[in-house]
């Protein structure tokens, strides 16, 4: 099963720079593991581990242009040729 990740600028030293990867999983967390034993590190940066498994706050991670947060979260399913796209949060603006 092949799914298409979208990579912020911010992690891609985990990638050698490349702004996309292929991984596979039939959740989000089995990605994030397939995702991690290519590029070591890059899970623990989108999910944090002493809460549980769940996302990091700050990070957003969409499948197929829908939050999954909405969704079931780091449980959701996916399928082949499903695109994961994540993103760090942008906070701030103007007073």
């Amino acid at each position: 099963m092949a799914i298409e990740v979208r990579i912020p600028t911010i992690l891609r030293t985990y990638t050698d720079g490349a702004k996309a990867v292929e991984g596979s999983g039939e959740t989000l967390a089995e990605l994030f593991a397939d995702l991690d034993s290519r590029h070591t590190g890059i899970r623990e940066r989108i999910v944090d581990g002493a809460a549980g498994g769940e996302l990091r706050r700050f990070v957003n991670v969409y499948l197929n242009d829908e939050d999954v947060r909405f969704l079931d979260g780091i449980s959701t399913k996916l399928a082949d040729g499903d695109n994961v796209t994540i993103l760090p949060a942008v906070a701030g603006g103007m007073r």
